[in-house]
């Protein structure tokens, strides 16, 4: 399968290499890192280890079978415009938050399927990525149900060796994750604190709060999922990933704009003042610094 990744940070720059032991691929991103991987290829260590080859350039090609996107939220209808000019079967959204999958099949002229993901990636330097954590990917229709396209590309993902889970529940697992990401990113990036330090401390009943006012929101909107489940799944991440660095609290200390829109910020008007108030708080640093 012809694969391109688009955005090749930590998760895109992993799961292409992984990918790429199986299928023709190629990393769209930023130099330096994609010309250090057409020099030398991609370092992948940690959980994996092995050096890849595959194709990195900071435009698409013109054809693909399959676009896999994993940039950050707020550049999704910047990724679709670009995608619009590259020949797809099909796309693949493993991002943060909600509402990726309908911006992009507003420019492609393609299916898009919804996707989740828990492999942890860290992006060390230029040409060298880090995998935290064997994780699985969860991929589907993303209204839900099954389709032969999701079917197809579950056994391209799993011939690469990449655990795969083809679901006919994404709304719900997406909803899942969303909870997970409420309840873990923006208090971590707002204490400068481990994930690990949620679940036994202080910000305990705030992250449960954050998680439990997704669930409640999910109801709203006709998606199955049961306070018990998202604090359940909630309080196992923020254990199982207890020495991980969250993706908000990365962000906020390399300076950069967060995912907060898409993660807090998609249920800050649900009657859920605990995501209202993470997201202003994390809203105000951005501004202060000339993020928004």
């Amino acid at each position: 399968m012809d694969v391109v990744v688009f955005g090749a940070g930590s998760l895109g720059s992993l799961v292409g290499g992984l990918l790429a032991l199986e299928h023709r691929v190629t990393l769209v991103g930023r130099d330096p890192h994609v010309r250090r991987v057409r020099e030398a290829g991609l370092r992948m260590e940690g959980a994996v280890e092995g050096i890849v080859r595959p194709a990195a350039d900071t435009a698409p090609p013109p054809r693909a079978d399959l676009a896999v996107v994993t940039v950050k939220a707020f550049d999704t209808d910047d990724a679709g415009r670009k995608l619009a000019a590259c020949d797809l079967d099909a796309a693949l959204s493993l991002q943060n938050g909600l509402g990726n999958e309908e911006t992009l099949a507003e420019h492609l002229d393609a299916p898009v399927l919804a996707g989740a993901c828990t492999y942890g990636a860290r992006l060390l330097e230029p040409g060298r990525v880090e995998c935290t954590g064997v994780g699985e990917i969860a991929l589907g229709p993303r209204e839900g149900g099954r389709s032969a396209l999701a079917d197809r590309v579950g056994t391209a993902f799993e011939r690469a060796g990449l655990v795969t889970v083809v679901a006919d529940d994404m709304p719900r697992r997406q909803w899942e994750k969303l909870a997970v990401n409420a309840g873990i990113n923006a208090p971590t990036a707002l204490a400068r604190v481990p994930n690990g330090a949620l679940p036994d401390g202080p910000a305990r009943e705030t992250m449960r709060a954050a998680a439990r006012e997704v669930a409640r929101a999910a109801r709203r909107r006709g998606v199955d999922l049961p306070d018990e489940t998202a604090l359940a799944s909630v309080e196992r991440v923020a254990g199982d990933t207890a020495r991980n660095t969250s993706s908000m609290r990365r962000d906020v200390e390399r300076g950069r704009r967060t995912e907060v829109d898409r993660i807090n910020g998609v249920v800050a008007g649900d009657d859920a003042p605990v995501n209202a108030t993470l997201a202003a708080l994390v809203r105000a640093w951005e501004r202060e610094r000339g993020l928004r």
